[in-house]
């Protein structure tokens, strides 16, 4: 039997085709129930010991059941989902004009006029989602929906819908370089632009110098304003380091985050936000940024695009690699490079992280780094998990002061 000949009806299947049909046809007599397109070909039975992922009914008559695996986006295609600034240009929705009728019934000629405003139009209103994580998803322009017109029988035209954007917490609305609202909290709102106010009908202008005013207005146009957005992610902690100092690794050992892990610099080209989870419910956001290098404050390597990012932080994580020479250099360039960004940056309550401690040398680095440091110093291994507890506790410590802090201000503390 070719592939793509039909088998008439009542007509049993030859024994050589009937040998590659499945055995949940034995039922029908050996008759195939539909068209063939293209050669059967036998399906080996699943391994002797282990359940096959298909209906136990026939295995090969019946859909694959296995759930499907999330694709994994490689950090060098994922930089094409990830934006940190927008430009974008929002125009508020017009007003509807007024209406222009006079009113009339029967015995009743002159009912005068009864023609009602327009509505009004729509905003467009920023708001903050904290399950937004990138400005990607917002489009360049936006525009509010229109009123309607006003009718007659004195009846007011409906105002403009709303146009919500969301966009993430953490996230900076400027106009010409003056920075217009900060968006740090979920749902807070900002509104982008305002729609134009409606018309207004000829019932309006009745007076008793006028009884049957002809004159309406029509509505007017929205606010018209383009926008820079800039993200600046939020997170109690940050960890600064240099390229290979091992972020990524120590984020993946203290969290869930699964940012990328290789032996080249520059790896990590996208903040990574890990949440720590503590018994008391307790939850303390990490953000890896990227590796910073000598004049990155002058935009070098990847420059001032990630270091706004570490300004949300609430206290920050000096990750050093202990077998380089002279680890302590690289927390003197890290605090240098902060502080030209920005007065005051490196002053914010922070530790010392010293990174691959199971390395012979790494050994004999770490006692040199606590003499010519004066903050606290934690040694461990991200590679290996060697004193990641003394890591969380004091990470822990760290964050019970903010809050307390902020509470002593009369603030509310930022929450995950």
């Amino acid at each position: 039997m070719r592939p793509g000949w039909a088998v008439p009806a009542g007509r049993p299947v030859p024994a050589a085709a009937g040998a590659m049909l499945p055995p949940c046809w034995a039922a029908l007599g050996r008759r195939a129930p539909w068209r063939p397109a293209l050669p059967l070909s036998p399906v080996p039975p699943p391994a002797a010991g282990r359940q096959p992922a298909f209906s136990t009914t026939c295995a090969r008559c019946s859909k694959n059941r296995r759930l499907r695996q999330k694709r994994v986006i490689s950090e060098r295609k994922l930089t094409r989902y990830f934006v940190d600034h927008r430009t974008v240009r929002v125009v508020g929705g017009q007003g509807g004009g007024g209406g222009h009728s006079f009113y009339s019934e029967p015995r009743k000629i002159f009912g005068g006029p009864d023609g009602g405003n327009g509505g009004d139009g729509g905003h467009v209103i920023l708001k903050a989602d904290q399950q937004m994580k990138s400005l990607s998803s917002v489009l360049p322009f936006y525009q509010g929906f229109h009123g309607e017109k006003g009718g007659s029988k004195n009846c007011y035209g409906a105002n403009g819908a709303y146009v919500y954007v969301k966009v993430p917490v953490g996230t900076l609305v400027k106009e010409d370089g003056k920075v217009l609202a900060d968006l740090t909290q979920h749902g807070e709102e900002y509104i982008a632009a305002y729609g134009g106010a409606g018309g207004k009908g000829n019932r309006f202008f009745l007076s008793n110098e006028n009884r049957a005013p002809t004159l309406f207005t029509p509505g007017e146009p929205g606010q018209e304003r383009v926008l820079h957005l800039e993200l600046k992610t939020t997170a109690h902690a940050g960890l600064v380091g240099f390229p290979n100092a091992g972020k990524s690794s120590l984020l993946r050992a203290i969290s869930s985050a699964k940012p990328a892990v290789a032996a080249y610099p520059f790896t990590t080209l996208n903040p990574h936000v890990g949440i720590v989870h503590y018994q008391d419910y307790e939850q303390v956001a990490v953000a890896d940024i990227p590796g910073l290098i000598k004049g990155a404050h002058q935009n070098r390597g990847l420059g001032v695009a990630f270091l706004r990012h570490i300004e949300r932080c609430r206290f920050l994580l000096y990750v050093v690699d202990l077998s380089v020479s002279q680890p302590w250099i690289q927390v003197q360039d890290l605090k240098y490079e902060l502080e030209q960004y920005k007065k005051g940056l490196s002053e914010r309550p922070c530790v010392v992280i010293g990174n691959k401690i199971d390395l012979a040398q790494s050994r004999i680095n770490l006692a040199l780094l606590k003499e010519h440091t004066d903050e606290r110093v934690i040694a461990l291994s991200a590679l290996t998990g060697d004193n990641l507890e003394e890591l969380l506790l004091h990470l822990r410590e760290l964050y019970d002061a903010y809050v307390k802090t902020e509470q002593s201000r009369g603030q509310s503390p930022v929450k995950w």
